[in-house]
């Protein structure tokens, strides 16, 4: 008889990839989202959905990956439903009804201080965006929880993409713009910092990360990163290039006001320590984005 584990986020790229890994390790996996699709219809912000869902699967594991991944102030309500509210409701109920659960709740490294220097997980928080609010919130829900017996993990992803990555993030923008011009179509992208600097991962690498985190037992919040930052002057030149392009006569920005100021990326030392390296170099990455999208035309 298969283990459960029960996935809330289930439309996300995340979800996609992380349910592979765990159905190629034998789990049955019950995906959750609230949005319309093959998956079971629930909103992780409404205890009693989410009660009933680990009430009834006594899962092995829960996965939270739900969330409005966006930063601005309009989704002030949004992401205390899905992230904050939703983060409570399944430690709650795991703690009510499934204390032998493992609980994984996905952190951001938008919710630490950031001085332009390696992130790790003795790095400060800081309350500087709506998001960033939800998942410190999220965080201290763990750790509350965690000291009532649970077992609650939380990786804290930095930049991560795939060809699922929805056209709102700049790596997909950018993506889409090279694969518009290749084909001839109108194609022009404008960016507003073509030098800030970031880390460019696989979201399919980072679920293996988070299935090797859950099996842990000494290490309960690890940063979730390669370590490896590029401008993204790099990744629009790896693009068009792939494609015999040149990004420069597709991109528009003011290099006199496009710097380094902008710098985030992780210490990833305890992550390595459990075993885990990333497979996917950023060129690698764009490869996968590129030549999957013209797959799948």
């Amino acid at each position: 008889m298969s283990q459960k584990a029960i996935i809330f986020g289930a439309s996300g790229q995340d979800a996609f990839y992380l349910n592979e890994v765990l159905q190629k390790n034998h789990f049955e996996t019950i995906l959750v989202s609230r949005s319309k699709g093959h998956w079971v219809q629930a909103d992780v912000s409404d205890y009693t959905s989410v009660s009933q869902l680990i009430k009834q699967h006594q899962p092995k594991y829960v996965f939270h990956l739900a969330a409005t991944s966006s930063t601005a102030h309009k989704y002030v309500f949004e992401n205390h439903k899905s992230i904050s509210t939703g983060s409570l409701n399944i430690l709650e109920a795991c703690y009510q009804h499934a204390p032998q659960t493992k609980v994984f709740l996905s952190g951001s490294a938008v919710q630490f201080e950031n001085s332009g220097k390696p992130i790790n997980e003795q790095t400060p928080f800081k309350a500087n965006s709506p998001y960033a609010i939800s998942r410190i919130q999220s965080t201290y829900a763990a750790r509350y929880y965690r000291s009532l017996g649970l077992r609650v993990y939380i990786g804290f992803f930095f930049h991560h993409d795939s060809p699922l990555r929805k056209s709102s993030h700049i790596n997909q923008q950018i993506v889409q713009t090279a694969l518009q011009a290749a084909e001839k179509q109108k194609a022009q992208l404008t960016l507003r910092n073509i030098k800030a600097e970031k880390e460019f991962n696989f979201a399919g690498d980072f679920m293996h990360a988070v299935y090797m985190m859950v099996q842990q037992e000494k290490h309960f919040e690890l940063v979730i990163g390669s370590g490896k930052k590029y401008n993204l002057e790099y990744w629009c030149k790896l693009c068009f290039e792939l494609l015999d392009l040149d990004y420069s006569n597709y991109i528009d920005y003011d290099l006199e006001k496009s710097d380094c100021s902008e710098v985030i990326y992780s210490d990833p030392t305890k992550l390595f320590s459990i075993g885990y390296q990333p497979k996917y170099s950023i060129e690698a990455l764009a490869k996968e984005m590129l030549f999957y999208t013209f797959e799948k035309k």
